[in-house]
């Protein structure tokens, strides 16, 4: 009785599924097939259709609503014991935390910092990073990178780099410390600058570079300078940024020389800071050495050269908080459209939607070791909306918990080991990634791997350890292809290729982090033996380079020992895990409230 009618206006060219009921139109007796009543018609039905799109999209858009089942599972007596081990070993590491947090925060030390402000007259990076965002409610990432590197230590890699809220707009924001060594940048600097910019192309988050850097440390050039993932991959990805439509800012608050210089110059907008700014390739030193010509920074490479004479920079700004107010400016004029929020629905989603237990709890149900692994679900209790999971084959490979949950209003896929990744449960875990795919829901992975493989000492074990290889390979494969955005958070161990099954750093999530308790390495501390090969007649010697091998590991395979050198995005606390994982959905979430994300080309012509 229903009939498909012509193309629409609001759909852009496509066809509009408007349907008409055939007792309102006219019998095709009386009607005249002239130009002009089929012109007519088609423009009532352009009408229609209009109305009827604007309409939907005014509507408030609501997702389902969920009746999912509540894991009620407190902590039970005979629990108690290897709880009160975990809370012990968290508390120790807790302390190491807030005492390498402390380090970072002071920078270059004292003295630097003195140098910093009072001689050069400049901001500490932290004051300008209060000036440009809307609070100081940022997620910071890998804020130990460069402790503990055989160079020595580089607090926070010479930069700090996160995302964090401008104008309610997340945004990856990439700040030279310049009390860390005079703004030098280390191998481990670069490092973190390119995640960064990784984290904002996954993302799609606009980045603004806070530049205040004295070129590269020259006496480790090698390990700068000349490979793909090195240096000049910083300006590669600034241009693949841009032809991707992710808006780009700089601002220069302090010296921008050799490679540095290269950061405003590519950014979309550039704003520069009277006196504090400078920006060339060779300072005056060079100059001088190269022509005998004596001239100062300000004339050589200053803001009102730069903005009056060369046109690198747009914006001239007399001192720093200028600068930050015309930043946040330019963020304002991005083309998103974020949505309005609603301040009873923020009330009722922090009083209702709190789990059952209180998230102080994780501290006791993060592993000391393998051997000290609760009930993963009792983790996944107290980071959910209302302790809330629906489980997927609850019955099945019961060694790999997957299942949908809400975390502060957005629906999740969360896959958490249970026990070693057998066969049974890489299948599942395969099964579900392809699901949430097929969905567009985002993963979450909790990481607990098994110390080891088990060795292939029967035909037995050797049937299941090839079974197992196969279905790993295929959770792997399910995982790299997967496109849905994967967030993972390593709670226990993570230890061989078990932990590229639950999307390790190889496997590129959005974001890593890990627990201050967590292990990373090929096998877990205690564990060495399965590394070497059998051999009953050199037994002593084997037994020394076990011992040598595993004293490595277990300092090697620390969270913080890993944080230190970017194998991840940093190390969170158990308690704070849930806020964390709130902001990652809000970031990921962002992207699709930018309202132009392609470019079109014009047709090539042959001339």
């Amino acid at each position: 009785m229903y009939r498909c009618v012509a193309r629409s206006v609001c759909s852009g060219g496509r066809v509009c599924p408007t349907f008409v009921p055939a007792y309102t139109q006219m019998p095709s007796c009386t009607l005249r097939n002239t130009a002009e009543e089929r012109k007519h018609r088609l423009a009532e039905q352009r009408l229609q259709c209009s109305v009827r799109c604007m309409s939907s999209t005014a509507r408030k858009r609501r997702s389902l609503r969920s009746a999912f089942p509540v894991l009620d599972l407190p902590l039970q007596p005979i629990q108690q014991h290897v709880y009160e081990a975990n809370l012990r070993n968290s508390n120790t590491c807790h302390n190491k935390f807030m005492e390498l947090s402390e380090k970072v925060r002071k920078g270059g030390g004292d003295n630097a910092i003195v140098r910093h402000t009072q001689r050069n007259k400049k901001l500490l990076v932290r004051d300008r990073l209060r000036l440009l965002l809307d609070d100081e409610d940022f997620l910071e990432l890998s804020p130990f990178a460069g402790l503990g590197l055989p160079y020595g230590d580089i607090p926070s890699a010479g930069c700090l780099t996160g995302i964090g809220r401008i104008n309610g707009l997340w945004c990856v924001f990439i700040a030279n410390d310049a009390t860390v060594k005079g703004g030098t940048a280390y191998p481990i600097t670069v490092k973190k600058q390119l995640r960064a910019q990784e984290v904002a192309i996954h993302n799609r988050l606009p980045c603004v570079y806070l530049v205040d850097s004295g070129g590269a440390f020259l006496p480790l050039q090698s390990e700068i300078f000349p490979d793909k993932n090195q240096g000049g991959r910083t300006f590669y990805n600034e241009a693949i940024m841009s032809a991707m439509k992710i808006p780009q800012v700089s601002v220069v608050c302090g010296s921008c020389t050799a490679g540095g210089a290269y950061i405003p110059t590519m950014a979309e907008e550039t704003v520069m800071v009277h006196r504090i700014g400078t920006i060339f390739l060779g300072g005056p030193p060079l100059v001088k050495a190269a022509t005998g010509e004596e001239v100062t920074p300000e004339n050589l490479g200053g803001a009102r050269l730069h903005s009056e004479v060369s046109g690198c920079v747009d914006h001239f700004a007399w001192e720093e908080k200028e600068a930050y107010e015309y930043t946040r400016n330019i963020i304002s004029t991005l083309n998103f459209q974020l949505p309005e929020e609603e301040e009873d629905d923020d009330e009722k989603r922090k009083v209702d939607e709190e789990p059952l237990y209180s998230s102080e709890e994780l501290l006791g149900l993060a592993p000391k070791n393998y051997n000290y692994s609760l009930d993963a679900k009792m983790v996944v209790s107290r980071l959910t909306d209302g302790s809330r999971f629906q489980e997927f084959k609850a019955r099945y490979g019961t060694t790999l918990i997957t299942g949908f949950a809400k975390i502060h209003g957005h629906l999740v896929g969360i896959v958490a080991n249970n026990g070693e990744l057998s066969c049974e449960a890489s299948l599942k875990g395969s099964h579900f990634v392809q699901l949430c795919d097929q969905r567009d829901i985002p993963l979450l992975f909790l990481q607990n791997t098994a110390p080891t493989v088990a060795l292939t000492l029967s035909t037995k074990q050797a049937d299941i350890n090839s079974n197992r290889l196969k279905a790993q390979g295929s959770m792997m494969s399910a995982i790299a292809c997967a496109s849905v955005p994967k967030i993972t958070v390593v709670i226990g161990g993570c230890h061989g290729a078990d932990s590229y099954a639950m999307c390790g750093r190889a496997f590129d999530p959005n974001f890593l982090f890990l627990w201050p308790n967590a292990r990373v390495s090929m096998t877990a501390p205690g564990h060495a033996d399965s590394l070497l090969p059998p051999d009953t007649e050199q037994a002593e010697e084997k037994k020394n380079q076990e011992d040598k091998l595993n004293k490595r590991l277990e300092e090697e395979s620390s969270a913080f020992y890993g944080s230190g050198r970017l194998w991840d995005d940093g190390v969170i606390l158990p308690q704070q895990t849930r806020k964390v994982l709130r902001d990652c959905l809000d970031i990921i979430k962002q992207q699709q409230y930018q309202l132009s994300t392609e470019k079109k080309r014009s047709v090539l012509l042959r001339i």
